[in-house]
């Protein structure tokens, strides 16, 4: 039996970790320990600070929002 692919943002969390070489929780936990709150800004800083693309972190910040992350 095969694993089925995720749907939504966490798809793109394979090839978040295989292209930034860090784990998701690594980017969750630095979104959640971020003073901004805001989506668009949490993944401005992402691309800005920390060289991720515009997909990947909107990803990464929508994901984490809607577990509640801040």
């Amino acid at each position: 039996m095969t694993a089925t692919p995720a749907n939504g943002p966490a798809g793109y969390f394979p090839s978040i970790e295989k292209k930034y070489g860090h784990p998701i929780a690594h980017w969750k936990e630095l979104i959640r320990s971020s003073p901004l709150t805001r989506h668009m800004e949490l993944v401005a800083w992402l691309k800005a600070e920390h060289g991720l693309g515009h997909g990947h972190a909107n990803a990464l910040v929508k994901h984490t929002l809607d577990e509640g992350g801040k």
